[in-house]
Parts: C-alpha cells; sequence; structure tokens
C-alpha cells in the first residue's frame, strides 16, 4: 500500500469519528430493535446510512412500515427477520484498525424479509476484526409492491455500492477495493449486482451516482442463481418475479446467464447436501463465469445444508469458510494479510 493510501485511510478514520461525535450520522435510520425484555448478544453496528436522502423511489401506496420478527427462541442468539424495509439503508460496522478495504453485505431471506443477524451480524464482526469496514445493507423486497419490480433490490445494491466509494475518506477506505458478499437469495443479489452492475435501474440523485457500482470482488455463498426450474429456489422466484414469470423475465434475472467479460472475481460457497438451494445454481454460476474468464473460487462442502452462516456452520467442514474467503480475498489484492 503506497503512503499515499495509507494517510488516505488514517485521516479518513479519523474523520469518521469526528462525524459521530459531532452528531453528523446521527438522524439516519436506527437498525431494527431487540425482541422486548432482551438483549442483543451480537455486536452491533456503530451507525446506518440511509441510501436515499430524499425516500426511496417507487414507494408502494398506502406506504410500508419496517417491522422485525425475532424468531429465535434462544436467549443465547438472535435471529431477525426484517421486512416492509421502507427506508433502506446500510448498518456499519467499523474496523478498529481499517486496511483500506470494505464489504457490503446482503443477508438472505428468500426475497421475504432480510434476516439480519446469521447472515450480516454474525460476519461483520469477523470481516472487521482483519481490518475490513463493513456495511450490511437493509434492501427493499420486490414483492412488496414497489414500482421498479424486481430491479429494486438490485437498484439498493447498486446505490449502496457507489454511497460507500463516494464517502471512503470518511471511511478510510480505498474506493477501489470495495467488495460484496451475500447469502442466498442475498447471494443472488450478490451475483446481480456482479453481474449487472452497470444496469440503469433508478435515475441518479446525487453526485455519489457518478462511481461505479461494479465491486472490486463478489461473495455468493450458497446462492440463489437460477430463475428456472428446477435449479430455482421457488420462493425467492416467486418474490423476485411473480407466480409466472416469462422466459425472458427468467433470463433477465438469472445472473449465470447475464456474465459480463469485465465481471469481478468471484467466491463461491455451497454445501452438496443443501435442501433448499440446489448446490446446481452456484455451479452454473461457476460455469458461466469460467466461460468469460472470470477468476473464480468454488468450495463445495459435503455437510452443511441450507444458511448455515457463521454460528450454524460450527462443528463442520463448511465452518472454515470465512477463513478461506479472508485468504483468497487477500490473495486477490483486497487488503494485505
Amino acid at each position: 500500500m503506497s503512503d499515499i493510501s495509507r494517510r488516505t485511510i488514517v485521516g479518513g478514520a479519523l474523520l469518521g469519528a469526528s462525524m459521530i461525535a459531532t452528531g453528523r450520522v446521527a438522524s439516519q435510520t436506527p437498525a431494527p430493535g431487540n425482541r422486548p425484555g432482551s438483549k442483543s448478544v451480537l455486536p452491533q453496528p456503530q451507525e446506518t446510512i440511509d441510501l436515499w436522502p430524499k425516500g426511496a423511489p417507487g414507494l408502494p401506496a398506502g406506504g410500508l412500515e419496517e417491522a422485525v420478527q425475532e424468531r429465535s427462541t434462544d436467549p443465547s442468539f438472535n435471529d431477525r427477520a426484517v421486512m416492509k424495509i421502507a427506508r433502506p439503508h446500510m448498518a456499519v460496522f467499523r474496523a478498529a484498525k481499517p486496511n483500506g478495504a470494505a464489504v457490503i453485505i446482503t443477508p438472505g431471506g428468500g426475497y421475504s424479509w432480510v434476516v439480519v443477524d446469521k447472515e450480516g451480524y454474525e460476519v461483520a464482526p469477523l470481516l472487521a476484526a482483519r481490518g475490513i469496514t463493513v456495511f450490511v445493507l437493509f434492501y427493499r423486497l420486490p414483492h412488496e409492491g414497489w414500482a421498479a419490480g424486481p430491479d429494486v433490490c438490485l437498484s439498493d445494491a447498486q446505490r449502496a455500492m457507489r454511497i460507500v466509494r463516494s464517502r471512503a475518506a470518511a471511511y478510510g477506505i480505498d474506493p477501489e477495493r470495495v467488495a460484496f458478499m451475500g447469502f442466498s437469495a442475498g447471494g443472488h443479489l450478490c451475483a446481480d449486482v456482479a453481474t449487472r452492475f452497470d444496469a440503469t435501474t433508478y435515475d441518479p440523485v446525487d453526485a455519489a451516482d457518478r462511481q461505479s457500482a461494479r465491486p472490486f470482488l463478489a461473495a455468493p455463498i450458497y446462492p440463489v442463481i437460477s430463475m428456472t426450474a428446477p435449479a430455482s429456489h421457488g420462493g425467492s422466484r416467486k418474490n423476485l418475479l411473480g407466480a409466472t414469470p416469462t422466459a425472458e423475465q427468467e433470463r433477465a434475472h438469472s445472473p449465470h446467464r447475464n456474465v459480463p467479460a469485465n465481471a469481478p472475481p468471484c467466491f463461491l460457497v455451497h454445501a452438496e447436501d443443501d435442501a433448499t438451494v440446489p448446490v446446481e445454481n452456484s455451479l452454473l454460476f461457476r460455469q458461466a463465469l469460467r466461460d468469460k474468464g472470470i477468476r473464480v473460487e468454488t468450495h463445495l462442502f459435503t455437510e452443511g445444508g441450507h444458511g448455515f452462516g457463521v454460528n450454524r456452520a460450527k462443528g463442520k467442514p463448511a465452518a472454515i469458510w470465512p477463513e478461506l474467503f479472508l485468504n483468497w480475498a487477500a490473495s486477490q489484492k483486497l487488503f494485505e494479510a
């Protein structure tokens, strides 16, 4: 890393701390509350960033009121599902010693909701501990009536990439080294932004939209990829495209059928025994990337099922996936090991 980059990172980290101290980020949408009478057992974000300064475009008639459902009955861990996200935003996990890299995370939830704990707040501290600044994205859900339809979540992902790059100095980030990671349906969104980063899905709203939405690298984890049976995940397909999509709609929203020659390098993880999202989804994406000459690293585990995140992978071979990702990301120069 050059001396200029180091000065930018350190100076930006100090600026970001000043922003928190002076309350310049206090007006943003707060992270979701915990269930009554309980406390989160996971590290919480230091701040949040709203994506759309004048409100998200295409709000459904009658509006939406964000709802949080705590699905865990075990007080030792949280498993919150967030839906009706009217104000899409990012929850920020700052690294104590930022190395200039950033990762935006999109948790899964079948496009029915966003599971912020097991595929967001569990993962973020692991990456932050290695110097990576993490942004967990609360994205809008296409089945809730937004005007952009199936592109509404991609709009949020593109906008998130552009905002992070536009505020790189404030977070001690190199704007070139912003990666994307997603899980399950969030893995579909991750693969979508890795392949359709240049697609026009919304009208520009400010200077941030002059930034590129192409990730430095992408990591779809047990991702939904295909929108065509038999590989497709039925729930994600229906929530994204409706009950009876056309063949053209399926093609347009299947990332393996839209890989450009300049797609970023990708890291794939899947379990062979995944009974929810067939492993063929990752294999289809891997082959499509290889056909375009895009670098791809793939890890398939015999056991793990679906939705293992971090904590649910403990005691299984799949538990090593975060370290595999970090080793690979370092080899791709996302950060210096």
